[in-house]
């Protein structure tokens, strides 16, 4: 019999270190996830006590311009189309978004936020950048920048 070492050693200690920090990674993106989704609840009852979560996304997506009718957003938020169009129809009672004729094809109709969603949804967001801002100031550009692709990376 040997003393000599199990030369697979280092290798499955590589992996058990891996898959431990992977398991941080995981842990710490629930974390930052649990907290988006307070941030999210926290800047609906900004813009209006009865906005629900669902509905502030698909608001600032209207807002922003990034998606302006329902397939886009559905495409956009990666939600089925009963839950869009009810907070469409809720958003469009609060007064928040109205629906437009196209200009572009008139058959066709777009979604707009008015001026009182855009100005709430600045408040919430303002709300928001302030405490994720107060965080991120923190950290170098540099650690920024990288962060930002390790990000890019993982959401591809």
């Amino acid at each position: 019999m040997s003393d000599s070492a199990d030369p697979d050693a280092p290798a499955e200690l590589a992996d058990d270190a891996l898959d431990e920090a992977i398991g941080r990674v995981e842990h710490e993106l629930g974390r930052l996830f649990a907290r988006i989704r307070v941030g999210w609840r926290e800047a609906a009852v900004t813009v209006h006590p009865d906005l629900q979560p669902l509905g502030y996304q698909v608001l600032t997506s209207i807002a922003s311009g990034k998606a302006t009718s329902a397939g886009a957003i559905i495409e956009r938020l990666q939600t089925d189309k009963s839950a869009v169009s009810r907070q469409v129809r809720q958003l469009e009672e609060l007064g928040l978004v109205e629906s437009i004729p196209d200009p572009g094809d008139r058959r066709a109709r777009v979604l707009v936020a008015t001026p009182l969603a855009q100005e709430r949804v600045a408040l919430a967001r303002a709300n928001y950048e302030a405490r994720i801002g107060d965080r991120l100031r923190a950290w170098s550009a540099a650690d920024l920048d990288h962060f930002a692709d390790l990000l890019g990376a993982l959401s591809r």
